[in-house]
């Protein structure tokens, strides 16, 4: 079956794994990132007729032209999976504005445009599955982490609405809400041992995650495996949710 897949924030992380697998699955993979491959990732991807496309999610009119492009290109876009995102930490009291903007610009403003822009193309279609990355603090807060956890409980809240909305013209939105995963975006509680220690004490499996146990879901909420799958948000967390529960926070 046909799956044309448009990933964003395809060059590191979750994204990049998302990237490998479903195109090992057989999707079209159009990788999407503000930032270029590195020369092995694009010398890999030309290989494996994975294309790329540079895109700043913060730029609705950027966008709206590239996804049009790539709807014209390759006749719709079956799967979206929104994996661009930063992080931000600091406290309500004394969160920075500039960095509050930023954040929610990347996080959630640009998830809702990417989902804006490419549900007509799938409605025109009758079909489509998107997945958002959005993370276990999206669920849950955590301290001295303001403007990350409401990016992310926007980006849940935002998949729930798109799938009251149009689930009953064949479309199906769900996230990926992951715990600690090591990638270029956690590198800095990874140079922290005792933040790391602390953070990896929240999991029940007593290990961090890594990007492809993400991706995995991804691609299994991308395919038809999970047809009747709609409106979720999937815990990949290692036992974070529960844990946590009875674990101390890092203060």
């Amino acid at each position: 079956m046909r799956n044309v897949a448009l990933i964003t924030g395809a060059c590191s992380g979750i994204g990049l794994a998302s990237v490998d697998i479903l195109a090992a699955s057989g999707a079209t993979a159009i990788a999407c990132d503000i930032n270029p491959p590195s020369e092995a990732t694009a010398e890999k991807w030309r290989s494996n007729n994975i294309h790329f496309i540079s895109l700043n999610v913060e730029l609705e009119s950027a966008i709206r032209s590239t996804v049009n492009q790539l709807a014209d290109e390759f006749a719709g876009i079956d799967t979206l999976v929104n994996c661009a995102g930063i992080s931000g930490w600091g406290g309500l009291a004394e969160v920075d504005m500039a960095q509050w903007q930023k954040v929610l610009n990347i996080n959630l403003s640009g998830t809702m445009l990417m989902c804006k822009y490419v549900l007509p193309v799938m409605l025109a279609q009758g079909s489509g599955s998107i997945i958002n990355v959005a993370s276990i603090f999206g669920l849950e807060a955590c301290d001295n982490n303001v403007a990350y956890n409401v990016s992310k409980g926007g980006v849940i809240q935002l998949t729930r609405s798109i799938t009251a909305d149009y689930a009953s013209q064949g479309i199906r939105c769900n996230s990926v809400a992951p715990g600690l995963i090591e990638t270029a975006m956690t590198k800095d509680i990874a140079l922290d041992p005792q933040l790391h220690e602390k953070f990896v004490s929240w999991h029940l499996q007593g290990r961090a995650g890594r990007a492809e146990e993400v991706a995995s879901v991804i691609a299994f909420l991308a395919s038809s495996a999970a047809s009747f799958v709609n409106g979720q948000t999937i815990a990949v967390d290692g036992g974070f949710s529960i844990g946590r529960k009875f674990a101390p926070h890092p203060r």
